[in-house]
This record gives C-alpha cells, structure tokens and sequence, in this order.
C-alpha cells in the first residue's frame, strides 16, 4: 500500500494487485468483502454501493480512464464522534474498487481519524492472499 498526495492536496491510499494475488474476481466480490468488514466493526456503518463506471459511462461527456473496466465506490461512515458541523465536510468514508486489464486498484482518502486509517488499511491488506507459495503436490 503507497501513499500520495492526489492533485497535490489529497492524501490518498492506493493499493495495486493482480488478479492472481487475490481470491476475489471482480469489483462486486471486493465490494462484498469490504462489506463484510464494514459489518463487523463495532464503529463503521455500511451505507451504499455507488457504480462510478456505470453513472460516467451514462453520461453524454462522460469519459472513463484507459484500461479501467469497472469502478464503484463502498460508502461507509465510521461516525464515532461528532465533535462539530465542520466534521460532516469528511465524511463519510469512500473506498474505492476498480478493475484494471492489469487487475485491482483500492483507493481511500486519509481519515482524519487513526482508527478508520487502521481499519481500512488492514481491510485493503486483507484482500491478498497470504499463501502465494505454489503447491509442490
């Protein structure tokens, strides 16, 4: 996982993997699995599934990324404080799912939380498979 700043102002997550370096085949499995994250944190709440790719490529200007075949958006909210109105600018919470020729890119803007950073980071990380060693049987 890379961390940079998107348009010089956004401190974004990116995490790149081929196809072979994880069990699941497709935006919707991932979104599924984020899903299942999102359900099981004591603090984060599910909200929706936004299809990027299907809203841009309705759209008379619209125009999609070379190579990128699918992308939606799994908002979720971690919401364990509202300390004033300001806080609603950053919330909620995006993590975006893209299919690439290549294979998957997760992206997610920085939270101004350590905890939600945490959680995110580990739930990206955790789309990987842990054994990519070759079966010798």
């Amino acid at each position: 996982m890379k961390q940079t700043l998107l348009q010089e102002k956004y401190p974004v997550f990116i995490m790149e993997f081929s196809r072979d370096e994880t069990e699941y085949d497709s935006v919707d499995a991932i979104c599924d699995y984020f899903r299942r994250c999102i359900d099981a944190h004591r603090c984060a709440q599910f909200i929706d599934v936004f299809d990027h790719y299907a809203h841009t490529c309705r759209l008379a200007e619209g125009t999609v990324g070379e190579g990128i075949v699918a992308a939606k958006n799994i908002i979720f909210c971690f919401g364990i404080a509202l300390p004033s109105v300001q806080v609603l600018a950053v919330r909620p919470r995006s993590i975006g799912v893209a299919e690439t020729e290549q294979g998957f890119v997760v992206t997610f803007m920085e939270a101004p939380m350590p905890i939600a950073n945490a959680a995110m980071e580990d739930w990206a990380e955790g789309l990987r498979n842990r054994e990519l060693v070759p079966s010798t049987a």
